[in-house]
């Protein structure tokens, strides 16, 4: 299948740029006011101070959720100001608290392992966000981020329908392609999103940065949904549950500290000692058990996947071939998708359509939880949550 890639905003369109501080957010506003249109920028606050800061710290890194939020709106202030573009701070910490937050606590304490930042841009950056930039009245054609990614449109009907939705394509770039945070978005969004650096690689945005004597282009970048020093101040909210850590064969091998201290894969910080190497292969959070075990036990050949998400909301009528990531880190696998259909006593267990990946190879420490998006040529044909293995 054949697509068109949206065109950029251009000279005299209004545009809405979300900001967080960073180089490719700062970045693209001012080559959007270069180009001639009205710019806008907006930043989202969601740091709610409920977690006491940590002070003194070197080691605290860049984040989305984190206080360093303060110091990242005023950064974006001082920019707006020098370049006469009018600003605005969104409050969307409730919305973050409710759709973000805690649905991290809720899946990681259900043996989970969830993807916040899929769940921000889905709830909040492209919705809470839209709707706090709507409540001031403010009239725009476009709203546009730093992610790189591209919005394109195909030139026939997909999957047999009467739609040519817009869709979300890999960037030029593909060592800094986030396409696999963003597959949720509906398509009636996409419709006003656009992204400005889709064809530039990070490291021309740096070099382009550094020409134009940005700030932003010396400061860290953000990589983490939160610090590595806040992660289990996140879950003080009700005490861990302790319980056993098992092999396969149902040996205990000693005491975890709480199943939301770990995740599939994991190696690092098990706190057992065995004569291999011993990787968390399954969480039970029935039973309060993490099951370790050697890393070939950690294959799986196929997954079931629901909660889909489809360009259009059209779903496919028969299966198809496509490329499918389990994870972002994850190079994209080739794979079979078909629609599933559950035993009667397990078809409410379920969230919408459930959908059967096969791998052509098997994958490695797929993550109940995480998201297995589907691409075909380069382009995101849907995408749902991982539910379980195979």
């Amino acid at each position: 299948m054949k697509y068109f890639d949206e065109d950029l905003p251009k000279s005299g369109d209004t545009v809405v740029v979300g900001m967080s501080g960073g180089v490719d957010s700062t970045l693209t506003a001012l080559l959007l006011q270069k180009a001639g249109c009205k710019v806008i920028g907006v930043t989202m606050s969601i740091w709610d101070g409920r977690i006491p800061e940590i002070k003194g710290e070197k080691s605290i890194r860049e984040a989305c959720y984190g206080p360093n939020e303060e110091k990242n709106i005023a950064d974006c202030k001082k920019f707006c100001n020098e370049n006469q573009i009018e600003y605005h701070v969104i409050d969307v910490k409730e919305s973050y608290r409710k759709f973000v937050l805690e649905y991290f606590k809720s899946e990681y304490r259900s043996g989970r392992t969830p993807n916040p930042c899929i769940r921000c841009n889905r709830f909040i950056k492209f919705d809470a966000l839209l709707e706090g930039i709507r409540s001031l009245d403010i009239q725009f054609d476009y709203f546009c981020t730093g992610h790189y990614a591209r919005i394109v449109r195909p030139e026939t009907p997909i999957f047999n329908s009467d739609k040519k939705p817009c869709m979300i394509a890999n960037a030029n770039d593909v060592t800094k392609d986030q396409t696999y945070f963003l597959y949720r978005i509906p398509s009636s969004v996409l419709e006003k999103v656009r992204f400005p650096l889709a064809n530039k690689t990070k490291k021309e945005v740096f070099e382009l940065a550094k020409s134009l004597n940005l700030e932003a282009a010396n400061r860290e970048e953000s990589q983490d949904f939160i610090g590595p020093e806040y992660f289990d101040m996140i879950f003080n909210d009700k005490p861990s549950v302790p319980g056993d850590i098992i092999d396969l064969d149902g040996h205990i091998l000693g005491k975890h500290r709480g199943i939301e201290h770990y995740t599939i894969g994991q190696r690092k910080g098990l706190g057992v000692a065995l004569n291999y190497p011993a990787y968390v292969q399954h969480i039970d959070a029935k039973q309060n058990i993490v099951v370790l075990a050697p890393n070939d036990a950690l294959n799986s050949d196929a997954l079931i996947a629901d909660d889909f998400v489809w360009p259009g909301d059209v779903e496919p009528n028969e299966k198809f071939e496509a490329m499918v990531k389990i994870r972002l880190a994850s190079k994209p696998s080739p794979a079979i998708i078909e629609k599933y259909i559950p035993n009667d006593e397990d078809k409410n267990e379920y969230c919408g359509t459930p959908w059967k990946i096969t791998f052509k190879e098997s994958q490695r420490a797929v993550a109940p939880g995480q998201s297995a998006v589907l691409y075909v040529d380069g382009v995101i044909r849907g995408g749902g949550i991982i539910k379980q293995t195979v």
